[in-house]
């Protein structure tokens, strides 16, 4: 079959990596797909993507759903990272039958989970993979199976990036630990050391960067790998700043991260072992090195950290819209 080279399949849309992916895929022209099990709840958002009925886990749905497609973007995950383990690998095994059907590029918005302390504190695209955690491991593994693939006829993309924040963000440091969505910010909660840098990544940024890549796709390698800066808040304070700015409020209290607590109830609550989990990347500086991708496309797409900040607020509830 003929490969519509503007057609785009999103695995995630009503995420937020994923949903930014969408919107500035349409934005910049494709026709966009996205699929979910139900998506009757989310046709009532106009951002101009066509809902498809299907689950990411079931190979058949996600090949029926790329038909025609040139791009899968693979942004899916399960949510509050129940059962992550078991999971995560049959869909991205998904997204592979589609994309070696189609010869489709796959996009994986990556993480710094892969690496382990011999590859900090700056990590570039071909540091050494030795996860120190489950799920950098699944991660890695993920990756792997992706390259294979590209022996297949898929082709590959991956960005990797700092800890997500954006307007639309669900899970994310900056939503389930810095504020609460819904509700103002009468306190910041900080889960790093102070003095130690921490590497956060805009969505729409990312995604703009992704896009501005997919734009010079005959110019890409088959297994494409770049990393993105964001922001370096270099002494882990400036992020706690910018939400205060943001707010108004320079005496904003700023409170340390409840790290024995959240390992207490880990054993309970899966979302808090998962991010109980993640705790050494708070504790030492690491730091993606993005040379490689301004060498390539000449800069990296960058919203001021106040704007930015001031957007996700506002996008979580915890200001008021303009």
């Amino acid at each position: 079959m003929t490969t519509d080279q503007k057609t785009a399949l999103v695995l995630g849309a009503s995420g937020g990596i994923g949903g930014e992916m969408a919107r500035r895929l349409v934005a910049a022209g494709w026709r966009v797909r996205a699929l979910h099990r139900d998506p009757a709840r989310q046709r009532a958002s106009d951002d101009g993507f066509t809902w498809i009925n299907g689950d990411a886990m079931r190979a058949a749905d996600v090949i029926a759903a790329a038909d025609g497609a040139s791009l899968i973007v693979h942004a899916v995950n399960p949510p509050g990272y129940r059962n992550w383990g078991q999971l995560v690998l049959p869909m991205v095994e998904s997204s592979i039958a589609a994309a070696t059907a189609q010869g489709a590029r796959i996009v994986l918005p990556g993480t710094v989970y892969n690496y382990g302390p011999d590859a900090f504190p700056l990590v570039g695209e071909d540091a050494p993979q030795n996860p120190v955690t489950r799920k950098g491991a699944i991660r890695v593994e993920m990756e792997r199976r992706l390259r294979k693939a590209v022996e297949r006829g898929a082709k590959l993309l991956i960005l990797r990036a700092g800890d997500f924040f954006g307007p639309r963000s669900g899970n994310t440091w900056f939503a389930q630990g810095l504020v609460t969505p819904g509700r103002p910010v009468r306190r910041v909660v900080n889960p790093g050391r102070p003095g130690i840098g921490h590497q956060w990544a805009y969505l729409p940024d990312v995604a703009e960067t992704a896009v501005r890549l997919l734009e010079r796709a005959d110019q890409l390698d088959d297994a494409a790998t770049f990393h993105f800066q964001g922001f370096w808040d270099a002494d882990g304070a400036a992020m706690a700043a910018a939400i205060a700015r943001a707010v108004g409020d320079s005496a904003l209290p700023i409170r340390r991260f409840p790290w024995p607590l959240l390992r207490l109830a880990a054993p309970f609550v899966p979302l808090f072992r998962e991010l109980a989990e993640m705790r050494y990347l708070w504790e030492q500086p690491v730091r993606l090195d993005n040379r490689r991708l301004v060498a390539f496309l000449g800069e990296e797409p960058h919203t001021g950290l106040d704007e930015a900040v001031r957007r996700t607020l506002v996008g979580l509830g915890c200001l008021p819209g303009a």
